[in-house]
């Protein structure tokens, strides 16, 4: 299993990722629609940033939503005909950056020793790591297509990192390597 410090930088190399594969698109790429039953970029940039609080909050530290008004809809249990209101492009940066200084910030503690049952949160957080990392490379396979695909625009190299595999077609940690 890896160590925190190292899952952070993951966790930041995943992050700078996803801002490769849509900071030089336009606000209304950023916010189109393929279709009604399909999300818009935005979204899954919302929606990363959503999964990632939920599962600090829950798993480490209950603390309020950074926006709770994204919160119902950045939820993928919202179905994805009712994703079509999106927030301006500032908004979800300001979303995800404040969401991401939280993880570092609340697994930083943890790695520090700076909460209580330490032993126990530190396999708690290299778990939940691991699994925002690969979430958030999931919805960067979906962005990819969308980008490529349906808007022509090339797509960045994969991230460099001899901790990721493609599985699937997608990214992935692998937490044994």
């Amino acid at each position: 299993m890896y160590e925190l410090q190292e899952l952070l930088r993951e966790y930041d190399r995943a992050r700078a990722y996803t801002d490769d594969l849509w900071r030089d698109l336009t606000p209304d790429e950023v916010t189109w629609r393929p279709h009604e039953n399909s999300s818009a970029i935005g979204w899954h940039l919302g929606h990363q940033a959503h999964v990632a609080h939920f599962m600090i909050r829950n798993l480490t530290a209950a603390e309020p939503s950074p926006d709770p008004e994204l919160d119902g809809l950045m939820d993928s249990a919202n179905p994805e005909k009712f994703r079509g209101t999106l927030p301006t492009v500032e908004r979800l940066t300001v979303f995800r950056d404040t969401v991401a200084e939280r993880v570092h910030a609340r697994i930083g503690d943890i790695a520090a020793g700076k909460v209580g049952a330490p032993d126990q949160l530190t396999i708690v957080g290299a778990y939940l790591l691991t699994a925002l990392i690969n979430h958030e490379y999931q919805h960067d396979q979906w962005i990819s297509e969308v980008r490529a695909d349906s808007l022509g625009h090339a797509l960045p190299h994969d991230p460099a990192s001899d901790r990721l595999s493609r599985i699937d077609g997608y990214l992935v940690l692998n937490p044994c390597m």
